[in-house]
C-alpha cells in the first residue's frame, strides 16, 4: 500500500459527551481512516475513550500531534482556536467545531495557520453534511426567488441535567452554540450574509435579521434556556413559490461526520484545501456572531 493509499490516521482533541457520543463513532467507523489517538484535558478521561476504540491516549499534546495526520476537535471554541492553529502549522489537517473560536482575532489567526501549514480544514455545521440538507439545499438553489427565510431554534441545554450544560455554553449561550447552525443553512440556501441586526431577550433569547447578498433577508431565534416542552429546530424559506422547509437535524448525527471526515480525508489526499464548510467559512460566520454580540452588549449596557 503506498503512502497516498494508506488510511489516514486522525487523532481526537476531547473527551466530552459529543466526543464519545459522536466524534469517537465517528472516526472508529469512517472508511478511508485510522482512529489512532486521543488527547484530553482529563487524561484519566482520555485513556478510557481511548481503550474503547484500540487508540493510544497521549498526555503530551506534541507526542500526540507526532503521531497523526489530522486531528478532530472536539473541545470548547477558545480551547479548541489555540490548539488547532498549533496543529495546522504542524502540517495536521483539521475537523473543526463551531463556533471556531470566540475571538475574532483567534479566528483570524486559525485561518493563517491553516494557510500557513497548507492544510485541508472542515468546520463540522452539521446540516451541511446530511444528505437530505443537501438534496434540499440543490433544490432550493435552482430558485432565486426567494424573499426570506426564518430560523428558530429553541435548545435546552442550560436545563439541569443536560449533557450538553458545559460552562461554555452556560457563558457564550445559544448565540455561539446553536445560532452558527442556523446562519451557516441560511448563508448556504440565500447566499453570503453581508450584516446583521441583533438584539437579545432574556434568559439567553438572541434575535438575528441577517441581510444577504442577493437582497433577501432572514431572521434567526436563538437560545439554550427553552423547555423540554418547547425545544425545536425550524428553518424554512418563503418567497413567490410558496415556503420550503429545510429537514430536521438527526439526533446523533453520526453519519453526517462521516462525510464531513470523508470529504476531508479526500481533500488531505489530493492536496486541495478548499472546501465550502472549511475554516475560512467558519471565520465568516464567527464574525456574524461577534457583530451581533456586540451590538447585543451594547444595547444592555
Amino acid at each position: 500500500m503506498t503512502a497516498l493509499a494508506r488510511p489516514l490516521r486522525f487523532g481526537l482533541v476531547g473527551t466530552g459527551h459529543w466526543a464519545r457520543i459522536t466524534h469517537a463513532p465517528a472516526l472508529a467507523s469512517t472508511q478511508g481512516i485510522d482512529f489512532t489517538a486521543v488527547w484530553g484535558r482529563n487524561p484519566a478521561a482520555a485513556a478510557a475513550l481511548a481503550a474503547e476504540h484500540s487508540a493510544t491516549a497521549y498526555p503530551d499534546l506534541d507526542a500526540f500531534l507526532a503521531e497523526v495526520d489530522a486531528v478532530a476537535f472536539s473541545v470548547p471554541p477558545d480551547v479548541q482556536s489555540a490548539i488547532a492553529a498549533r496543529a495546522a502549522r504542524a502540517g495536521k489537517h483539521l475537523l473543526l467545531e463551531k463556533p471556531i473560536a470566540i475571538s475574532e482575532a483567534d479566528a483570524d489567526e486559525l485561518v493563517r495557520a491553516v494557510q500557513d501549514g497548507g492544510v485541508a480544514s472542515v468546520v463540522f455545521f452539521t446540516a451541511r453534511f446530511q444528505a437530505d440538507v443537501r438534496a434540499w439545499l440543490a433544490d432550493v438553489a435552482s430558485t432565486d426567488r426567494w424573499a426570506g427565510g426564518n430560523a428558530v431554534w429553541l435548545g435546552t441545554a442550560w436545563q439541569a441535567g443536560n449533557p450538553f450544560n458545559t460552562p461554555w455554553r452556560r457563558e457564550m449561550g445559544g448565540l455561539w452554540d446553536v445560532a452558527p447552525h442556523a446562519v451557516s443553512l441560511l448563508w448556504a440556501s440565500l447566499g453570503p450574509v453581508v450584516s446583521v441586526t441583533a438584539d437579545a431577550g432574556r434568559d439567553d433569547v438572541s434575535y438575528l435579521v441577517l441581510h444577504h447578498e442577493s437582497g433577501a433577508t432572514s431572521t434567526v431565534t436563538a437560545t439554550l434556556n427553552a423547555s423540554e416542552a418547547a425545544a425545536c429546530f425550524d428553518l424554512w424559506l418563503w418567497g413567490e413559490h410558496g415556503r420550503t422547509a429545510a429537514p430536521p437535524e438527526p439526533p446523533r448525527p453520526v453519519a453526517a461526520l462521516q462525510v464531513a471526515l470523508t470529504e476531508l480525508a479526500g481533500n488531505a489526499r489530493s492536496g486541495q484545501t478548499a472546501h465550502p464548510c472549511d475554516v475560512r467559512f467558519g471565520r465568516d460566520v464567527g464574525r456574524v456572531l461577534a457583530e451581533a454580540q456586540r451590538q447585543i452588549d451594547a444595547r444592555r449596557s
